[in-house]
């Protein structure tokens, strides 16, 4: 049942995109009976989007957001992996906007009283209709009054009702399809798309905890509190909860307002070189950035100070990955492909089986074109995308949070292009790489580095008498194994052969009510042509 409830969304979903004009399905994969004939059937219902004079980038944005919150945030999300849907389709999603209309006032009102545990009037002295809002949530502006009786402006953040049923509810028809992809096409599993799935889910389930978002604006603003280009919003803990998020009001310029920000005496230049810089201080200093920095959520207040909003999307690097991030910047600004090539080959992220100078001659051919360049011609982008073209060349797996971080750079890059169109994206890179690079591999760092290997040292033989009680068990049952054989008994064979059976007859059936339902549709459309 949960098959044909799957693919019936399916449908649903493959409808709205047919008649938008979409096809997203490669060329080269082999398709089940039941779709190619779903495909050659459902012919006229995109006829007339086809004839129309919107690109395939247009018509696919239409369609998602005719299909709601979830396929717009599906949308946005691949937006940032254009590995797995091409970087031409990427680009076209990364103009999909999350807009939708407001809820009532009285639902926001009901749902921050039943959240917080109060009346919305004795939590804030006042309570102002919806300045914005999106798929997730939408936001208020409020006041509230503190301890000495000052009225303060504050942002107050609702979940959307019934929002994380109805993901639930896609996420699971998400699933279902990537499953079949993985199946029916072998050259996507290098891309996993369960996997990528599941980075959707923790995606969405971090952004409906608004508990989450408020911590992580804490964490950052610990991260940058001696930083004197950058500030986050304070957070109002009492009046937080996990669908409620009470925030300082910002009454910066729009950092997309260019006129604005001149009128009022801010430097566009330096503007552009400090959102650069500060992206790359948060990724490679702390491991912990903003991963959503395109213009809409950038404020300059009246220090000149860029000010983010909305981090329901984050990312995080591992000490390897920042380490990975310098090190490849490091070595293209050097043009020390040698050492850049390395990197890819200690970090694991290259097998053993390619010859590190072959892919150094590779990177080669991506940094060289950049040498000699103007400004105006060098583009982080440009440089990125080539990089990441080798990874299916030399057998990369795909990392997430590589590909994250490339969005965000590249988003990023727009945003300081947009305010200094002759920023060089190396130069104002370099000073925050080579600081890292120094503070990270000079004396500091490898102090560090003794003092962090010590400590797991000192862990591990904590854990030996643990370790060699279960090595000794692990040896014992091994030695069962290898003189009686592995067994199942007839009860796990017959569950094991049941599930099989059962998913293999719902997927089956999920196809041909697309196909039959869709063949149906199609032929009423048509006949309603002639």
């Amino acid at each position: 049942m949960k098959s044909l409830r799957n693919g019936a969304r399916l449908l649903r979903a493959g409808l709205v995109m047919m008649r938008h004009g979409v096809y997203l399905l490669p060329p080269d994969v082999k398709l089940p009976l039941a779709v190619r004939l779903l495909r050659m059937l459902s012919a006229p219902l995109r006829w007339p989007a086809l004839l129309s004079k919107k690109s395939p980038g247009e018509r696919l944005t239409a369609a998602l957001t005719a299909l709601g919150p979830s396929y717009i945030k599906l949308g946005q999300f691949l937006a940032t992996r254009d590995d797995v849907v091409g970087r031409e389709l990427a680009r076209d999603l990364s103009g999909l906007r999350d807009r939708a209309p407001a809820f009532s006032q009285a639902l926001a009102k009901a749902a921050v009283a039943q959240d917080l545990g109060a009346p919305v009037e004795q939590l804030y002295s006042h309570f102002g209709p919806p300045v914005a809002a999106a798929s997730i949530a939408q936001v208020h502006k409020a006041q509230i009054e503190d301890e000495t009786g000052r009225r303060r402006d504050v942002a107050v953040k609702i979940l959307r009702p019934g929002v994380e049923a109805r993901f639930k509810r896609d996420l699971e028809s998400y699933y279902f399809a990537a499953r079949l992809i993985e199946r029916h096409h072998p050259p996507a599993r290098r891309l996993r798309p369960v996997a990528v799935v599941d980075t959707l889910a923790r995606s969405v389930a971090i952004e409906m905890d608004l508990r989450l978002e408020a911590a992580a604006m804490s964490e950052m603003a610990e991260n940058s509190a001696e930083d004197p280009g950058f500030r986050v919003p304070e957070v109002d803990w009492k009046r937080t909860s996990r669908r409620v998020l009470t925030m300082q009001w910002i009454d910066g310029i729009p950092i997309a307002d260019h006129e604005a920000l001149r009128a009022a005496g801010h430097d566009l230049e330096v503007l552009g070189e400090r959102v650069l810089q500060t992206f790359l201080r948060h990724a490679m200093y702390d491991g912990f950035f903003h991963a959503d920095m395109h213009q809409g959520n950038l404020f300059v207040d009246e220090q000149g100070r860029v000010v983010a909003v909305d981090f329901g999307i984050m990312g995080r690097l591992g000490p390897k990955e920042r380490r990975f991030l310098a090190e490849i910047l490091y070595g293209f600004i050097t043009r020390d492909y040698l050492r850049a090539a390395q990197i890819h080959f200690d970090a694991g992220y290259v097998p053993r089986h390619h010859d590190v100078a072959t892919f150094a001659q590779a990177l080669r051919a991506v940094g060289e074109p950049l040498q000699g360049r103007t400004a105006e011609e060098i583009s982080m982008a440009q440089f990125l995308g080539q990089l990441f073209q080798y990874t299916e060349v030399f057998d990369m797996q795909t990392r997430p949070e590589l590909l994250l971080l490339q969005k965000t750079m590249v988003v990023a890059e727009g945003v300081a292009r947009s305010l200094n169109p002759k920023l060089n994206m190396w130069t104002a890179a370099e000073p925050v790489v080579r600081g890292w690079m120094e503070k990270q591999l000079g004396v500091e760092g490898r102090l560090s580095e003794a003092g962090e290997g010590a400590a797991l040292v000192s862990r591990f033989v904590g854990e030996v008498p643990r370790l060699l009680s279960q090595l000794e068990g692990t040896a014992d049952a091994m030695a069962r194994m290898a003189a009686e054989g592995v067994r199942l008994d007839d009860q796990t064979i017959t569950r094991l052969a049941q599930a099989e059976a059962r998913q293999t007859r719902g997927g089956r059936a999920a196809l041909w009510l697309a196909a039959l339902s869709l063949a149906i549709l199609a032929f009423f459309n048509a006949a309603s042509y002639f």
